[in-house]
């Protein structure tokens, strides 16, 4: 689940990450308010205001700019409020912003120059341990620094079972040209960091840019974080943070079905039991010359209304121009799924792409039969090169 940088940024703070402070508002009024407020409490002149979208690259599609005064901060949240926002990580629509984060100006002139640096926390699968990636090269894309000036990143890679250890946390702070005051801040920040990423069950914890100030403060400027679903049942608090406007809304409405359902851009179908399977399945399609439009999980309950929600759901995309069903049944029989295949066409009228159903597993041969004798437009298969040859033919 992505969350907005102001809910990130909450996260950090209640690990005892220093933050760049700011408050969310809706409207434009809201946001001179919001300031007003920053400036009573932190002496802030001037605000930066940014638009809260689930998206990287804000600033270079206008999403963040900086205010000088009062005046301003209305006129910029105003501008930023309701656009269409495009960024390198969006569609070529953009994503509407409905929210603006008013925060502090943190890049207050003093005694040393701020400087700017590049920080994540995630999983390492290849060595199963988590990871600190870190750069002098903050406020850049990292994919860039990675490609041109590679020497530039470094990795402090953290075994889960012993935790951070404090000479990692100085190595870091050596690593990026840290001395006296701000080298303590950052083992500081850098072992409240990693203790946020886990014990908040996150899967990614992305900083850019980390900033040493003027005054050799360390804090967090933006915050991408990412938790894993998976542990959501621990973190009623953190769930309560999901933004439904910023998620595909075919997925938001098959999770609330209890499907397993991601959006892909192809032109096939897919409806399987079993995640294994879905992956089989999709590469099944690549193989027969189309591309998987969608990942879906039915699960071991196959009725008739799961199976029309399914169909629903594959429908919803224009793209579409085939439907795979495919089968496996183990503890739910075959003839039972091809039932509900049958009663959810009906149910549903007439579709008007093909669909193709290979149902394998107990009572296959009797699922094969209620197939066939439907009278409908379904053709049914028994082998997977089968199934993939009459893919092929219906996208011929």
């Amino acid at each position: 689940m992505n969350l907005h940088e102001y809910q990130g940024k909450e996260i950090l703070n209640s690990f005892g990450v220093e933050i760049q402070r700011g408050i969310v508002a809706q409207t434009p009024a809201e946001a001179v308010e919001a300031a007003k407020k920053l400036t009573e409490e932190t002496g802030t002149g001037w605000h930066v205001i940014k638009a809260q979208v689930h998206a990287g690259g804000r600033g270079k599609g206008g999403g963040v700019k900086l205010a000088k005064n009062l005046k301003e901060v209305e006129e910029i949240a105003g501008d930023i409020i309701g656009m269409n926002l495009v960024t390198p990580q969006t569609s070529k629509e953009g994503k509407k912003v409905n929210q603006v984060l008013i925060t502090e100006d943190v890049y207050y002139p003093g005694d040393s120059e701020p400087e700017e640096y590049y920080m994540s926390v995630l999983l390492n699968r290849a060595t199963g341990k988590n990871m600190i990636m870190y750069s002098t090269e903050g406020g850049m894309n990292i994919e860039t620094v990675a490609e041109e000036t590679p020497h530039l990143i470094f990795n402090e890679e953290v075994d889960p079972s012993l935790g951070l250890m404090p000479f990692q946390a100085r190595r870091v702070a050596f690593n990026l040209g840290l001395s006296g005051k701000a080298f303590k801040q950052m083992t500081k920040f850098v072992t409240a960091l990693y203790k946020a990423y886990t014990e908040s069950d996150s899967s990614l914890f992305e900083i850019n840019p980390v900033l040493k100030t003027s005054d050799d403060k360390i804090i967090a400027v933006d915050a991408k974080v990412t938790l894993d679903d998976n542990a959501l049942f621990r973190h009623k608090d953190y769930a309560a943070m999901r933004d439904i406007r910023e998620e595909n809304p075919v997925e938001v409405e098959a999770r609330e079905a209890g499907l397993s359902y991601v959006d892909l851009d192809g032109n096939v179908g897919c409806m399987v039991n079993g995640a294994g399977l879905a992956m089989a399945t999709m590469d099944l399609i690549k193989q027969a010359g189309g591309e998987p439009a969608n990942f879906l999980d039915v699960g071991g309950t196959a009725d008739a209304e799961r199976v029309e929600t399914a169909f629903n759901l594959i429908l919803k995309d224009p793209s579409v121009k085939a439907i795979l069903v495919n089968i496996f049944g183990g503890i739910v029989r075959c003839d039972r799924v091809a039932q509900g295949i049958v009663d959810a066409y009906k149910n549903m009228g007439n579709i008007d792409v093909p669909i193709i159903v290979r149902l394998q597993g107990t009572n296959a041969d009797k699922a094969k039969e209620l197939i066939d004798n439907s009278g409908l437009a379904v053709e049914s298969a028994v082998e997977f090169q089968e199934a993939a040859d009459k893919v092929h033919a219906v996208l011929s």
